[in-house]
């Protein structure tokens, strides 16, 4: 389960995220919730939550205060919550590198697409599809064996491998080489690390692997990648 807090001062946002969360049936552990911004620097602290629901003009600690000291110690995914009045304001916090920004009042589908962005994958119906999802999304760069899920879900080794391709339309392997190479991609675009650092940075240990799987879900060889990226 995704640990989530709730940070604002209006009762009838606390009680709709609440509640669509709820009747959605997302996989979500609400841990708290704060009602200024002091409160929610200590429950952040307390609950170490992944993911923030935050709205920007809160008593005592602006909301602009807490995400200056959570980018500083780079915690949790934050989606901003906003009343249209204050949504210049809440632009600014994209430069803190918040997931997203929602609106007041609340709209489910809304909501949804906010936590699948910031959360990195969508939820489905299936709880166990959920759990199978949150660990590969959270440890595809290592090397972990499919005997992990097994023990996470207490399931068959088979009866995973249906049921992920039932939901995805590929196997569990196919879906973490693809999520090495976007990250890959995404590396390679912000210029950050050189090809061999990538590849181990992303959960290769044999360059073949990577330059194999890279072809396989690009079309190019990660040098093309780069030279391609250059020209534009």
């Amino acid at each position: 389960m995704i640990k989530a807090l709730i940070c604002d001062d209006e009762l009838a946002t606390r009680t709709i995220i609440s509640y669509f969360l709820e009747k959605e049936k997302m996989p979500i552990e609400l841990v708290g919730y704060a009602k200024n911004g002091e409160e929610a620097i200590r429950l952040i602290e307390e609950f170490q939550p992944q993911l923030i629901f935050l709205d920007l003009q809160m008593p005592k600690l602006t909301g602009f205060q807490v995400i200056e000291q959570m980018v500083q110690e780079k915690r949790a995914k934050v989606i901003i919550v906003t009343a249209f009045a204050s949504f210049q304001n809440a632009r600014q916090a994209l430069q803190f590198g918040v997931c997203d920004i929602l609106p007041k009042p609340i709209e489910l589908e809304q909501l949804r697409k906010a936590i699948t962005r910031a959360v990195g994958w969508n939820f489905t119906t299936n709880e166990t599809m959920n759990q199978m999802l949150e660990y590969i999304h959270t440890h595809y760069k290592e090397n972990f064996e499919l005997e992990t899920l097994t023990k996470l879900t207490y399931c068959t080794e088979n009866h995973l491998s249906r049921l992920f391709k039932k939901h995805m339309g590929l196997s569990i392997k196919a879906y973490v080489h693809q999520l090495r190479i976007q990250e890959a991609c995404r590396l390679f675009d912000s210029q950050r690390c050189d090809i061999r650092e990538t590849a181990f940075q992303v959960g290769y240990s044999s360059m073949n692997n990577f330059y194999k799987y890279f072809k396989r879900y690009t079309g190019k060889t990660p040098a093309q990648y780069l030279k391609a990226g250059k020209k534009m």
